[in-house]
């Protein structure tokens, strides 16, 4: 896969988005092929979001070619976890020098992946570009070509420096490397009319592992992972699933769309956030796959799953009944997760719209209803004023605001992927009740918020 203007353009303009389906001739694609503007990737480069997408494939052997800052800055950031190999845990990188930029890393990063796969014996190993690999003009693929036929394994250049755009770009570019060289290189051992594939889904805290028992008890098998918790071979042979299921994740759009093409794969997109959000995604993946029993079978896995899940929260709604929270976060949990909230019995009285899409939007609007307030951007200032204005209880939000809140004594829930606890499917709503009710009854509360004893005229 080459980088060029033209491939950036065509995952700019992603035909299934709704960004682009949903404007007018003249504004169609405005907001996705205008330039990036200074400080865009400040929420993560396009280099970091080719990493998020690919890492969590636990069995092979991830390098970054550049300067060691690049592999530093962005390793460990995601909590996806591993139910066996542990390779993916390990950071690699060429650690280009000031005489590697003069004369070339091509020769350093061919004896870099000789030397991985000698002493960990990796299943692949991907290679991913950074500005200084890319502006020093390295051709990452002929190394990569030539290093995989001297090893015997599979080599995939991700060609992706950081300066193209943003980490959701990154992300694009990730699954245009899984589809020019993984996906469609196995066979599976066997396929059934029941397989079917999860995109982006990054099994982040373990979250897939609590989804997962639920498929199996359906009778439907998850061929691939992509790429919570996989393994290499899998994805080799993802191309035999009989549908693609987006979970909270338009990055990958342009791999499950270029799927639908190639393989006749349908997709659907669906949360696992939410008791009303996982029961529609049993429902549409059985209607999808057109089995009468399978959709029998789920409707009654969803009466057992709810009837016990109602008994598990009823004590957690009837402590948080009434609570009011903003919610500060991106894209599709912006929404999925007030499905949750409200789940609850909680009121989000405001929620961000960073990365979200125009469907995404009305489904904010129709969830807040007309009192609910819709953040494009914000500052610490201005989220602690809308937190004070709204009466909120609580900020929930990713872990970069986690300090905002406690500082200013507000109660915090950390929402992205740098948390530690599982919020999707049914044991995750549980999981997100009894980590809402911890942090708002915590005791600390009471102790900070009272006048220090200086304050009251005490003395000592």
């Amino acid at each position: 896969m080459k980088m060029s203007q033209g491939k950036i353009n065509e995952l700019l303009n992603e035909s299934g988005c709704e960004h682009n389906q949903k404007k007018q001739a003249q504004k169609k694609n405005k907001s996705c092929t205008q330039q990036a503007q200074p400080g865009a990737a400040q929420g993560g480069c396009a280099f970091d979001g080719a990493m998020i997408a690919l890492v969590p494939i636990t069995d092979a052997a991830h390098l970054v070619h550049g300067p060691i800052a690049c592999a530093g800055n962005s390793w460990g950031s995601r909590g996806s976890l591993s139910s066996g190999p542990m390779l993916y845990k390990t950071g690699f990188t060429t650690d280009l020098t000031e005489n590697d930029v003069i004369f070339g890393g091509e020769r350093k990063l061919y004896q870099a992946i000789l030397e991985i796969h000698k002493r960990y014996q990796p299943s692949a190993v991907f290679v991913y570009a950074t500005c200084v690999t890319a502006l020093i003009g390295d051709d990452m693929e002929a190394v990569c070509k030539v290093a995989a036929e001297k090893i015997g394994i599979p080599v995939i250049p991700v060609i992706s420096p950081g300066f193209i755009g943003s980490k959701n770009l990154g992300n694009r570019f990730a699954g245009e490397s899984l589809l020019d060289y993984v996906v469609g290189t196995g066979e599976p051992e066997h396929t059934t009319p029941y397989d079917i594939n999860l995109i982006g889904e990054y099994n982040i805290a373990g979250e897939m592992w609590g989804v997962l028992p639920l498929f199996e008890k359906l009778g439907v098998r998850v061929l691939a992972k992509i790429t919570g918790d996989a393994r290499y071979q899998e994805i080799t042979y993802a191309h035999r699933a009989k549908l693609n299921v987006m979970i909270c994740s338009r990055a990958l759009l342009n791999m499950a769309r270029k799927m639908e093409e190639r393989y006749g794969i349908p997709y659907i997109e669906e949360s696992f956030y939410g008791i009303d959000d996982i029961n529609r995604c049993l429902r549409n993946v059985a209607a999808k796959l057109g089995d009468a029993e399978l959709q029998a079978r789920t409707e009654k896995l969803i009466a057992q799953e709810t009837a016990a899940l109602d008994i598990a929260l009823a004590p957690y709604r009837e402590r948080l009944k009434g609570k009011r929270v903003v919610l500060y976060t991106g894209g599709v949990k912006s929404w999925s997760i007030i499905s949750a909230a409200k789940d609850l019995g909680i009121e989000v009285v405001a929620t961000s719209t960073r990365k979200s899409t125009e469907e995404d939007k009305a489904k904010i609007k129709k969830l807040l209803g007309n009192d609910g307030i819709m953040l494009e951007k914000g500052n610490a200032q201005e989220l602690l004023k809308l937190v004070r204005d709204t009466k909120a209880d609580m900020l929930i939000a990713g872990g970069r605001n986690q300090y905002t809140a406690l500082k200013a004594r507000i109660p915090f829930l950390d929402i992205n992927q740098e948390r530690h606890h599982p919020y999707a499917g049914y044991m995750g709503m549980v999981e997100m009740a009894r980590e809402l009710y911890e942090a708002l009854y915590s005791p600390i509360w009471e102790q900070i918020r009272k006048p220090a004893p200086w304050d009251n005229g005490e003395t000592f």
